[in-house]
């Protein structure tokens, strides 16, 4: 595997609400920042910030508009645009962001997503 296909496997577990199997390819000891918000670490902590969002909707989508990966399992890092997308309800809430995951040791060892809070809190308001 590939620090790029770690990151489309990761969310393609995000997309099927499966956190357990999406946390298993981050290391113990991760960092999850959403740069507007708040940054936890480890794996509980990430569990506790996702599980209202992936329990909260009906469906998950996120399109990765682009993605460039360097690096390999042992030392690796992914950038990627993307358009998160949560069915809440009839209605879709999209979010425009950028994303930036570094591999090391062959699990997710930093996730840090940059959007603007502002668009999100319209989004969520509808």
């Amino acid at each position: 595997m590939t620090p790029d296909e770690l990151v489309r496997t990761f969310i393609n577990h995000i997309e099927a609400k499966d956190l357990d199997a999406a946390c298993a390819l981050m290391s113990d000891d991760c960092e999850y920042d959403n740069v507007p918000m708040a940054k936890v670490f480890g794996i509980e902590a990430v569990k506790q910030i996702l599980g209202p969002f992936t329990s909260g909707c009906s469906e998950i989508d996120w399109v990765i508009v682009r993605q460039s990966a360097t690096g390999d399992m042992t030392s690796g890092v992914v950038l990627n645009e993307r358009i998160d997308r949560f069915k809440m309800g009839e209605r879709w809430v999209e979010l425009p962001l950028a994303g930036v995951f570094e591999i090391k040791n062959g699990k997710i060892s930093l996730w840090r997503d940059y959007f603007d809070l502002t668009t999100f809190q319209k989004a969520m308001a509808g």
